[in-house]
């Protein structure tokens, strides 16, 4: 099991509408509230990650109101996958933390993360990283489906850099 920490106030704004209506509660609200948004909260983020395609079976997400943390679980093909996914849970705004209880069928190498910084493109953190701007397609690539343009990354916005290029 491990854990990746996400900025809560940057990514997905999935949790706007309908019963996932602010995933933040007041910590002296009423279990049933808290209970409320965070079933909402997990099944919006459930439906993300479905609509990603990614490839996982069993899964089940949870998300914890009053601490902002996403716990998942379910067996995925690959590291890759598994990546993608603890992506897929924590690039949402008002996730904290994520709580990994995934199983990788194929292990291999983990990836090194990035945060997203302002002023920042995919060139520029490609030569952070591989010391060439030129692979920036690499890391485009590594975060797909989640980033549909290259050009399209936000400040705060953790992104997958692949080991092996």
């Amino acid at each position: 099991m491990g854990m990746l920490s996400f900025i809560k106030d940057a990514g997905q704004k999935l949790f706007g509408v309908g019963e996932a209506q602010a995933a933040e509660v007041a910590v002296d609200s009423n279990p049933e509230d808290i209970q409320r948004v965070s079933d909402a909260a997990s099944t919006a983020i459930t439906s993300y990650i479905h609509t990603m395609n990614l490839g996982i079976t069993d899964l089940n997400v949870t998300f914890n109101a009053s601490t902002a943390e996403v716990y998942i679980s379910g067996t995925v093909p690959d590291q890759a996958t598994k990546e993608k996914i603890l992506l897929c849970c924590g690039n949402v705004q008002g996730v904290a933390n994520v709580v990994d209880n995934l199983t990788v069928a194929l292990p291999s190498d983990e990836s090194k993360f990035y945060t997203v910084k302002s002023g920042d493109n995919l060139s520029k953190v490609s030569k952070e990283f591989y010391d060439t701007p030129n692979k920036y397609m690499v890391i485009f690539e590594a975060n797909k489906p989640m980033l549909s343009h290259p050009d399209k990354i936000y400040p705060g916005q953790l992104l997958r850099i692949p080991a092996n290029t």
